[in-house]
C-alpha cells in the first residue's frame, strides 16, 4: 500500500517539515527504517536513531527540537503514540481472503448474515446465529448455535464461539481463542470421584473488546461471564466461569482469573498474574507481573506486587531486605559466636 507523507499528515492531524509528496510503503521501527518507510519517535531514549534512521518520514511530538540535522521528513503531532495507532490501523491487513460467503463455508439456512460480512473457507455458522454488518469471519472459524456477533467485528482463523454466546461490535478475537467453553465445575463425591456440573450460562463480550490468540473465556455455570466494553486481553489468558471484567481493563499474557471474581474497571493486570475466585477487585487496581491475589482489593487505585500480593512499595522494600538475608544471617551467627565466647 502506497500513500504520501501529505496523506499521512492529514490522517493523523500533523504538520509537515519536508517533502509532503514522498511516497510511503509502510511503517518501520526507527532503528530499522529504510527508504520508503515511516517511523516514529515517542521515547527520548531512542532519539539517537532519529539522526541515523534511513526512514523517509518520522512522526515526532510538536515540541521536539532536533540537536542536529535529520534527513527524514518530519510530521509533528500532539500525541505521537495516538498518531501511530491511527497510522497502523491504516496499514493493518485485516481483510479476508475473499468477500462474501466462501463456497467452502457452511452456513445454516436459519442463520442471518449482515450486509458486507464475509465468511471464510471451512468456517461454520450454526443454526439461529446472527452475524452483524461488516463482520469478517476468517477461515476455519466456528460460530455456534444462537451466537450473536455485532457489527464490524473480526474473527481470526480458528476462533470458536460456542452456543448462545454474544460478541459485541468492533471486537477483534485472534486465532484459536475459545469463547464459551464449559466452566470448571465438578462436585466431589464420597468415593473421591467427581460429578460434572452442567454449565448452562453464556459469555457476553461488550463492544470494542480485543482478545489475543489462544485465550479461553469460560461460559457461566448460570447467568453470564461478562467482558465489559473496551477490555484488552493479551494471548494465553484464561477467564473462568461467572467472572466479570470491568470496562477498559487490560490483561497481559498468561494471566488467569478464577470463577466468580469481579475485576474492576480500568485495571491493569501483568503477565502470569493469578487471581483467586469469588473476589472483588476495585477499579484502577494495578497488579505487577507474576503476582498472586488471594483476597479482596477494596481500595481503588492500588498498585500490588508479590504472592500473595501486597502494596507495590511495601513489596519492593521487603524484597530489598530479603536479598540481604544471607549476609544478615552470617552477621547474626558471628554475633552469636562472639556472645558465646
Amino acid at each position: 500500500m502506497q500513500v504520501t507523507v501529505g496523506m499521512i499528515a492529514s490522517l493523523v492531524g500533523g504538520t509537515i517539515e519536508g517533502d509532503a509528496g514522498l511516497e510511503i510503503t509502510g511503517p518501520a521501527r526507527i532503528e530499522e527504517g529504510k527508504p520508503g518507510t515511516i517511523s516514529f519517535l515517542a521515547d527520548p531514549r531512542y532519539e539517537a536513531y532519529a539522526y541515523s534512521t534511513e526512514a523517509s518520514a518520522l512522526l515526532v511530538h510538536n515540541d521536539f527540537v532536533p540537536r542536529r540535522a535529520i534527513n527524514a521528513t518530519l510530521i509533528r503531532v500532539a500525541d505521537v503514540r495516538a498518531a501511530v495507532a491511527g497510522l497502523l490501523t491504516h496499514f493493518e491487513g485485516k481483510g479476508p481472503a475473499q468477500q462474501g460467503i466462501s463456497p467452502q463455508a457452511w452456513v445454516d439456512p436459519s442463520a442471518r448474515i449482515g450486509d458486507g460480512s464475509s465468511v471464510g473457507r471451512f468456517s461454520v455458522v450454526e443454526k439461529d446465529a446472527v452475524i452483524g454488518k461488516g463482520v469478517i469471519i476468517h477461515d476455519q472459524v466456528y460460530v455456534g448455535q444462537g451466537v450473536v456477533v455485532g457489527d464490524e467485528t473480526v474473527l481470526w482463523p480458528g476462533v470458536r464461539i460456542l452456543r448462545d454466546c454474544q460478541v459485541g461490535s468492533h471486537c477483534h478475537i485472534h486465532a484459536n481463542t475459545v469463547i464459551g467453553a464449559d466452566g470448571f465445575g465438578y462436585a466431589p463425591q464420597e468415593d473421591g470421584s467427581y460429578t460434572r456440573i452442567p454449565q448452562v450460562g453464556r459469555v457476553r463480550l461488550e463492544d470494542r473488546v480485543d482478545i489475543g490468540a489462544n485465550c479461553t473465556i469460560d461460559r457461566a455455570t448460570m447467568g453470564e461471564t461478562v467482558i465489559e466494553e473496551g477490555v484488552k486481553i493479551d494471548n494465553l489468558v484464561h477467564v473462568a466461569h461467572n467472572v466479570r471484567v470491568g470496562a477498559h481493563t487490560a490483561m497481559a499474557a498468561q494471566a488467569g482469573i478464577a470463577g466468580s471474581t469481579r475485576l474492576g474497571a480500568h485495571c491493569q493486570v501483568g503477565g502470569q498474574v493469578g487471581i483467586s475466585g469469588h473476589l472483588e477487585i476495585a477499579d484502577h487496581t494495578r497488579i505487577q507481573a507474576q503476582s498472586g491475589v488471594a483476597g479482596d482489593v477494596e481500595e481503588a487505585g492500588q498498585a500490588l506486587f508479590g504472592s500473595p500480593a501486597i502494596g507495590y512499595k511495601s513489596y519492593v522494600r521487603a524484597y530489598a531486605i530479603f536479598k540481604q538475608l544471607p549476609d544478615v544471617d552470617k552477621r547474626l551467627r558471628r554475633l552469636e559466636q562472639m556472645l558465646d565466647d
